[in-house]
């Protein structure tokens, strides 16, 4: 018996049922061991050492793979067929080798670039040996990326507070989002308009021609750049005859496109199915591992990390059948189609991504698959096919248009296609780039050369120029390709670390750079240019593929980049942070510094007006403050949106960021809960929270009145009697001072701010004079005298409570609604409220008696204080 070790264990069973008894498949569940994350697992100094680690789980993995070995008579490695399949092999090797579990039993290598019975057994008809250039490769990229993550974030996190680190290949792709970025910050729009007619032809059929040559004067995109000029040649248009001067059909062919690579699928899912380059390889896996399809188990597509794009001898004529039994033997070529990869340093040892069996058409899986796995296998079964079969044929037809008015003359164009023969596009279509037109797709009406047409309407039309769309997923990943970046295997994991690190968001669909990713951006290009640049990171993957060759040694590799590298970041280590920030200032400028309205400086402080601004590190990361502090505490968020005048605006959330805390770096925020505006400093339940002031309205609040709120209960001194602490604050129901346990409300908010002791002390006596409430005992002191109630028993007044004013008619104590002025209640108003309380039973702590029972028994000294509400959250 022989062990199989494959990676997943879906796999392992599938391939089990296909091998029979004779062979024993266990999972290594992916990679066994790693470089531990921290210093020195890779040592430079020791010849590029490395020191491997094995988690626990994995340890227990691969104990039972030796175990099994141990009783085996071989081992054959049978890891996915790439360069991290065959790292996993290697890795599996040297641990059993440690555990002396081989001795002298045979090992061997085996690749399955598909989970079928036949390509398996063929698969294991032909052994070989580890790639040893392949592990090399995947060792040298491996100990790059060590290299670079523990030597630069250690200067990140010095230099760059809130930068959480740098990868090799992950900072030049977050580079491409924030390069575009700022291709968008620097576009100016440029107005420009378009002429269109609708016009007849004599056979009453409309169709749209686009003006293109005005007074002898051949029409570039921008050259109407105005209202005057497009309405002048509205104006000439809508006098003129026009008549066809020529009409030409063009006959066309549209070739189909090469079967899906790992970069091509991504792109396709993205675009055509809105899946993320993640799903994507998570749906694709599933497929290629296979499932039950009528009682048989099978993977239903190839391995789908490739970067070829041609198909075994044996797959095309497959397809050839399916073509036929399909769709009809006039789709057929003459001969199979060939194709050879366009992407640079593309790799083409292994198939393009295709059906495992062609017979099972997406109509035939559906009932085997999820939504996701279906409409996958659908899009790769499509593009497969129709990579086989005959080129779409197109006419199209482009016809010319004068217009004639007096001595002034106009060309029109119309442009549009007819599909002649649809050949591939039968199975498979290519859904067109979001931002691209559409116009050749138009279909015209018969028109003849010659003939006079008549105007039906004349359009003009206003637009601006657009600058460049952000990056989505798959845009991104196809400038990767192009450039050489990354493998088949790194996208979705380039993606995914942006993504998790924070340096972008997705935001419909589009990749954005939060200003942190942007920060680590303008200081990689500053200080670091060199392993930034794209041409750099695509000469270093041509090595690593070279050395997957064998034409270069691993270790040349590594004492190459690492010589230049070191020395780089030891340089870096003698920058101050202020040659820092003073960079990334002109770096980041326009995100720094957005540009006012008013044309006015954007780096002086709105606030103080004389303090230049500047990017500050704190210990979250970097915002924007004045050089004037702590006289002038203006801060704002890094990219945070403003008005016209440089100050904070309200984002879309309907949080309005306010600076942050100058102690504690923390978000100050101004929000709007259910009860109303109020300000947060932080996140989580932790976070401390005040609500407005009356008075105190959203527009008024700025970082300084923030901070004031948020500095609250604030101590006056204290008592020269008791020696304990007065303290002032802003309670539920208003300003107030507090000294042992006697709360005296306050005029203003502002008093809070500028109380001094001598008045706290006489506001405390004065309240203590008139009787305190709550736990201190007594009746709390009128505020009002509303006079004798209609029906007798008693006087109705107005009081201040602990919770707040209420209605005090004997035993009976009725709050007033809330923003209601204590005084402005009328006896109508008080003997309202006092009937709905008694109508409730409520009358302080005891149910209500009645206005008679009130009238002969007189209220009890006790506090009357009312019970407190249920205490309410923002």
């Amino acid at each position: 018996m022989d062990v199989v070790v494959v990676e997943s264990p879906a796999k392992a069973k599938t391939i089990n049922k296909y091998l029979g008894r004779n062979y024993k498949v266990l999972a290594s569940y992916g990679h066994v061991r790693d470089l531990p994350a921290k210093d020195g697992s890779v040592r430079p100094d020791d010849d590029f050492a490395m020191s491997w680690a094995v988690d626990g789980l994995s340890s227990k993995r691969l104990t039972e793979i030796a175990n099994a070995v141990k009783a085996a008579d071989g081992l054959i490695l049978a890891t996915d067929p790439d360069r991290e399949g065959e790292a996993i092999s290697w890795h599996v090797l040297e641990v059993l080798k440690q555990k002396r579990a081989l001795k002298d039993k045979p090992v061997s290598r085996v690749v399955f670039n598909a989970i079928t019975k036949q390509s398996v057994l063929d698969a294991m008809a032909n052994p070989r040996q580890i790639d040893a250039p392949l592990v090399d490769a995947y060792l040298a990229r491996r100990a790059l990326d060590y290299l670079v993550g523990f030597t630069l974030s250690p200067v990140l996190w010095r230099k760059l507070p809130g930068a959480r680190s740098a990868g090799r290949v992950q900072s030049v792709a977050l580079r491409l989002v924030c390069d575009r970025e700022s291709e968008i910050e620097r576009f100016v729009r440029e107005e420009f308009w378009q002429v269109a007619a609708i016009l007849d032809t004599p056979r009453r059929e409309k169709f749209e021609a686009r003006l293109t040559a005005f007074d002898g004067k051949k029409l570039q995109k921008l050259d109407i750049s105005s209202k005057a000029q497009a309405d002048d040649i509205k104006a000439m248009l809508e006098g003129a005859s026009f008549k066809a001067l020529s009409v030409e059909a063009k006959p066309t062919k549209r070739n189909p496109g090469p079967p899906f690579t790992t970069s091509t699928l991504q792109q396709a899912a993205s675009s055509q199915l809105g899946f993320s380059a993640v799903r994507t390889m998570q749906v694709a896996q599933r497929l290629y591992e296979g499932m039950d399809v009528g009682g048989e188990t099978a993977g239903l597509i190839t391995y789908m990390r490739t970067d070829g794009v041609q198909m075994a001898p044996e797959a095309l004529a497959e397809a050839r059948k399916a073509i036929v039994k399909e769709f009809g033997d006039k789709y057929l070529p003459e001969k199979p189609r060939y194709y050879s990869a366009k992407a640079k340093n593309a790799q083409e040892a292994h198939e393009a991504i295709r059906p495992t069996d062609f017979s099972r058409t997406p109509t035939a899986m559906r009932k085997y698959l999820d939504a996701d796995q279906a409409r996958l296998y659908e899009m790769i079964w499509k593009r497969a096919i129709a990579s086989q079969m005959q080129p779409a044929e197109i006419e199209r037809t482009t016809v010319e248009i004068e217009a004639v008015n007096g001595g002034r003359v106009a060309g029109l164009r119309a442009v549009g296609s007819v599909v002649r023969f649809d050949g591939f596009i039968a199975a498979y279509t290519e859904q067109k780039d979001e931002d691209s037109e559409d116009e050749e797709n138009k279909r015209l009406p018969e028109i003849r050369a010659g003939e006079q047409l008549q105007r039906d309407a004349i359009l003009a039309t206003q637009h601006t120029t657009e600058p460049p769309p952000r990056y989505s997923e798959a845009t991104l990943i196809k400038k990767l390709e192009e450039l050489g970046i990354g493998r088949p295997s790194t996208y979705t994991a380039i993606l995914k670390t942006l993504e998790d690190r924070e340096y972008v968001t997705i935001d419909k669909r589009r990749l954005v750079p939060h200003s942190k990713g942007r920060l680590l951006t303008g200081f990689l290009e500053n200080f670091f240019e060199k392993y930034v640049e794209y041409d750099f990171t695509a000469s270093l993957e041509e090595k690593l593929d070279e050395i997957s060759d064998g034409k270069l040694a691993w270790k040349d590799v590594l004492r190459d980049f690492w010589k230049d590298f070191s020395a780089s970041v030891d340089d870096i280590k003698e920058l101050r942070v202020t040659d820092v920030l003073d960079a990334l200032n002109e770096e980041l400028a326009p995100l720094v510094f957005p540009a006012r309205e008013d044309g006015s400086n954007p780096r002086i402080c709105p606030k103080c007006g004389t303090g230049n601004l500047s990017l500050k590190l704190g210990k979250y990361g970097a915002f924007v403050g004045c050089s004037n502090y702590p006289e002038c505490g203006y801060t704002r968020q890094l990219g945070e949106a403003t008005n016209g005048n440089g100050e904070s605006i309200e984002g879309e959330n309907g949080t309005k960021a306010l600076g942050k805390d100058p102690y504690t770096s923390e978000e100050i925020t101004l929000r709007s809960g259910r009860f109303g505006p109020y300000i947060q400093r932080g996140e989580g339940k932790e976070a401390k929270r005040s609500s407005l002031p009356k008075g105190w309205t959203p527009d008024s609040i700025d970082h300084e009145k923030a901070l004031a709120l948020l500095s609250l209960p604030r101590d006056v001194g204290k008592h020269p009697e008791s020696a304990k602490m007065i303290s002032a604050g802003l309670g539920r129901y208003g300003p107030f001072v507090l000294h042992d346990g006697t709360y005296a409300n306050l005029e203003s908010i502002e008093d809070v701010f500028s109380i001094g002791l001598n008045r706290a002390v006489s506001v405390i006596a004065e309240k203590q004079s008139k009787g305190r409430g709550g736990r201190n005992g007594g009746t709390p002191a009128a505020l009002k005298d509303l006079g004798e109630h209609p029906n007798g028993g008693g006087s109705i007044t107005v009081r201040d409570g602990k919770y707040g004013p209420y209605v005090n008619f004997g035993k009976v104590n009725a709050t007033l609604p809330k923003g209601k002025d204590p005084m402005s209640v009328t006896v109508e108003d008080a003997v309202t409220l006092i009937a709905e309380k008694e109508a409730k039973g409520g009358g302080g702590r005891k149910p209500a008696r009645g206005a008679k029972a009130a009238a002969k028994k007189p209220a009890a000294k006790k506090s009357t204080a009312r019970k407190p509400a249920a205490k309410k959250k923002d």
